[in-house]
């Protein structure tokens, strides 16, 4: 499973990538997931089962939408989730949107 986080340069995600895969890890998921600046979405989200995007990037999300298949897993990132970094809720998320696709 890959999951691709976007925020505005890529650098404020890294610390909830590790969190999220310390979660996965807990729970022997086996997992990619990387943080990248939103300029290199269409580059890392082909590949990925879902893009999930910071709540500083929302205003982009129908634009990202349009750049992808619209079977494409895609969300923005609860704010919460986000500020408390969060990663077991927003691997939950993630996954829950991949299996919601399926």
């Amino acid at each position: 499973m890959k999951i691709l986080l976007v925020c505005s340069a890529g650098m404020s995600t890294s610390l909830l990538v590790e969190r999220m895969l310390a979660a996965a890890k807990k729970r022997q998921l086996d997992v990619d997931i990387e943080a990248r600046p939103i300029a290199d979405t269409v580059q890392y989200g082909q590949d990925a089962d879902a893009i999930m995007l910071g709540p500083q990037v929302r205003f982009q999300e129908e634009h990202i939408r349009s750049l992808f298949d619209e079977n494409k897993p895609i969300a923005v990132i609860d704010m919460k989730d986000y500020g408390m970094m969060n990663g077991k809720k927003v691997l939950d998320e993630a996954i829950q949107l991949i299996e919601s696709k399926k």
